[in-house]
């Protein structure tokens, strides 16, 4: 994602849009043993032996000194030609080794809990009314319902689950040759899930508030025996041959997945192997990166609501492009078995929906409720969220630098006064003057790690995007970061820890423009969870939005000032014109 650590690259990134494993990227199934049905890249392969010893003398060091960023002497150079063709051989010895498959994760995994931390305890329990609303009026009526309406028409027989499910899947149909949004339609499956959806709510059985309604998922979550392409070239034919546990969570909630949809290749951009997936309010814009299609697809209304993954701003720079609303949970609060791994320690999953109360449905059905064996860094932590608690007095932190100037127009400045008119308390705070940039670091050297076979066998040349902040070249150049960099780095991440520690001891959420400052590279890399909600809408008809961070394992807050600040705006329900 990132060549350097320049302002300038990290800038690039930030528009671009970064998963996840993405994304998230979210996302990985990490420490499964069983292989895709199509083997990855290499996977059945044993590397190529280790290569002979070279001769090594003053000028290579003087050369790779330069990389590292350190200066020996001539003398210091003489004694290290003598002892390293030894460290070379170690490292060509791993070589023999079979390629890792993805999902491997490393022995040491990341957990963001603190000794001492502020962290969100879930709501009480309640029961959701499902209020009877008019029938739908149409098609568009229908298509860009939030879930909350589209559960209760379905509850009481108003639509059924089957024509829900014809309807996205026409709509995904007529509207993707624009958008570019879908890598495989899952029309067969889809039509099966509704009708046993039917069924079962005929008889009364209702499974959640999810039951029968369609949905998509980026094409980085395996769906067995369909395609599951990670929107990279060599993997367009990859076929899993089991699902990704959020799948499996949504299947057994009853939702109805209609789509695999877009992401920029290995979860980087918006560009993939069909082309450019495209912003619905305005097709000549990118619709950013990388949870790509599942941004787009549901500002579209395509489907009723989409999952994302988010590693540095795959979830938070979609949806503040199109307009519709993400939540980025707690690391580890979802377990990403059967995601792509992007970066282990930085991966994860969360809802992307039209409104702030169905993210928290959704977010309600995939949670890790009991640990995963498949993902070592899942933490069970129970959910509940009640909508009618009261926020009042919530300490909500802002830094008015993030308001002034270019950074943020009036849209923003208006934001912040409808929140402190929800009747949170607003504090002032500051972050620390600190160089952020160097954690990108880990997720470079994951990222890399992640995908060295591509790199080592030059199927990187068959990615679409090649250009000096594309994956590829990214990827190459992160061999030269110095392993002790990387440990310095891991160092510096514990650091901001406990900053934001001490923070969100003080305050309860931190509320700003969402690319503010450094706060988006900060709080992925400490695990905080994220809301970013429409705000507004630009003079040139596309949305605005604004970014939500609260305490550890606090979903449950965010989404009840989330729907306040909702509900005094006033514009989640602005639709893009599909016509033109």
């Amino acid at each position: 994602m990132i060549a350097n650590t320049s302002s300038s690259r990290r800038e690039f990134l930030l528009s671009s849009g970064v998963f996840a494993a993405g994304t998230v990227m979210p996302s990985v199934a990490i420490g499964q043993q069983q292989q895709a049905a199509s083997q990855p890249v290499g996977e059945d392969q044993i590397r190529p032996p280790a290569t002979q010893a070279v001769a090594i003398g003053r000028s290579d060091f003087a050369a790779a000194e330069k990389l590292a960023g350190i200066q020996f002497t001539d003398s210091e150079r003489d004694l290290m030609a003598q002892s390293i063709n030894e460290q070379l051989a170690i490292l060509a010895s791993r070589q023999k080794l079979p390629e890792f498959p993805n999902e491997l994760a490393p022995a040491s995994h990341f957990d963001p809990r603190l000794p001492g931390a502020a962290m969100g305890q879930p709501d009480a329990p309640v029961d959701v009314e499902m209020p009877r609303f008019a029938d739908p009026a149409g098609e568009d009526d229908i298509a860009f319902a939030p879930v909350t309406k589209l559960a209760s028409w379905l509850r009481h027989k108003q639509v059924s689950s089957t024509d829900l499910t014809k309807l996205y899947l026409e709509r995904l149909k007529r509207h993707d040759p624009k958008l570019k949004c879908v890598i495989t339609l899952c029309e067969e499956q889809a039509l099966k899930q509704a009708k046993a959806a039917d069924d079962e709510i005929a008889l009364g059985r209702f499974r959640s508030l999810l039951h029968g309604i369609p949905w998509g998922a980026k094409d980085l979550l395996d769906t067995g025996g369909i395609k599951t392409t990670w929107g990279a070239e060599p993997f367009r034919d990859r076929v899993p041959t089991k699902s990704a546990a959020v799948v499996k969570a949504l299947d057994d909630a009853g939702a109805v997945l209609v789509a695999k949809l877009s992401l920029g290749a290995l979860a980087y951009n918006d560009t993939w192997f069909g082309g450019r997936t495209n912003n619905p309010w305005n097709l000549k814009q990118g619709s950013s990166g990388s949870s790509a299609g599942s941004a787009a697809a549901t500002a579209a209304g395509l489907v009723g609501f989409s999952l994302g993954t988010e590693t540095y701003g795959s979830i938070t720079s979609p949806c503040l492009r199109c307009g519709t609303t993400g939540l980025r949970p707690t690391f580890g609060r979802v377990s990403r078995a059967g995601a792509m791994a992007l970066c282990w320690s930085l991966d994860k999953i969360g809802p992307i929906c039209r409104t702030v109360e169905d993210c928290a449905l959704v977010f309600k059905s995939i949670h890790a409720m009991q640990p995963d064996s498949d993902d070592p860094s899942t933490i069970a932590m129970p959910f509940e969220f009640d909508r009618s608690r009261e926020i009042k007095g919530i300490r909500i932190g802002y830094d008015p630098a993030w308001f002034e100037g270019q950074e943020s127009n009036d849209l923003g400045r208006a934001a912040l006064e409808a929140l402190k008119q929800t009747g949170v308390n607003l504090v002032e705070i500051k972050l620390p003057d600190w160089p952020f940039d160097v954690l990108l670091n880990i997720l470079l050297c994951e990222a890399a790690a992640s995908f060295e076979n591509l790199t080592r066998s030059n199927r990187d040349d068959e990615l679409t995007w090649q250009a000096k902040e594309a994956w590829p070249n990214t990827f190459r150049q992160t061999w030269f970061i110095p392993g002790i960099e990387l440990v310095q780095t891991d160092r510096f991440r514990r650091q901001c820890m406990r900053m934001m520690a001490d923070q969100m001891n003080l305050v309860q959420m931190i509320f700003g423009p969402s690319f503010a400052g450094s706060l988006c590279l900060i709080t992925n890399n400490t695990g905080h969870p994220s809301l970013t909600l429409r705000t507004g809408m630009k003079a040139d008809g596309t949305p605005h939005a604004a970014t939500l961070v609260g305490r550890l394992f606090d979903e449950a807050a965010l989404c009840r000032v989330g729907m306040a600040l909702e509900q005094r705006l006033a514009v989640w329900d602005r639709r893009p014109n599909l016509t033109t």
